[in-house]
Order: structure tokens, then sequence, then C-alpha cells
């Protein structure tokens, strides 16, 4: 919600390329871990899911740092966010590498 609010603020000529960008891979985040979660009873699914959350993850760092280029954020803000995603990012590869504690198991 943070990225929404913050690309409310974005020049109106990028609702179709940076904000549209950075708003579908941050949800994407959250979605696919989501989605990852309900597909639990299959370790390679639940991977996989994780996986797509992770490369979504990454995206939206990216995003921030043309953000902060172009300068539609702050510095201040855009490493507040790339750190935020760090630290996602180290969640989801922990969950990764350790997903047999997370399956269902039958």
């Amino acid at each position: 919600m943070r990225i929404f609010d913050l690309t409310n603020k974005f020049p109106k000529e990028e609702a179709y390329s940076l904000t549209d960008q950075i708003r579908r891979a941050s949800r994407a985040v959250c979605a696919n871990v989501a989605n990852a979660w309900r597909q639990r009873r299959s370790e390679a699914a639940f991977i996989a899911g994780l996986a797509d959350s992770e490369s979504a993850a990454a995206e939206t760092q990216t995003w921030v740092q043309f953000a902060v280029q172009c300068e539609y954020m702050t510095q201040d803000i855009g490493e507040e966010l790339y750190h935020e995603y760090d630290e996602i990012l180290g969640l989801l590869i922990e969950m990764i590498t350790n997903s047999g504690d997370w399956v269902l198991r039958k």
C-alpha cells in the first residue's frame, strides 16, 4: 500500500508505464505468496509460487530505483523501500530453503 500511495504522486504521463509496473510488481509479491500458500500440498508448487514472489520483489526494487532516478521519489524513501524488499527477499529465500517445514504432509 505504501507503493500505491507514493505512486499517486507520480506524473500522469507515467500512469501506463512506471506507475503501473511498480504497482503490479509490488502487488504480485503478496499475491504470489498467497497462491504459494494455498498450493503447499505440493512442495514443488509451493517453491514455484515463492520463486515468483521473489522475482516480483526484485522487480519492485528495480522500479524503485527507476523512480528515484526519475526523481519521482526521494533517495531516502527509495533506499528505505529497497531495504524493506531486501528483508522480504530474505524471508522468501528462507521459506524456499526450508520449504519442507511449510508443506502440508499427507
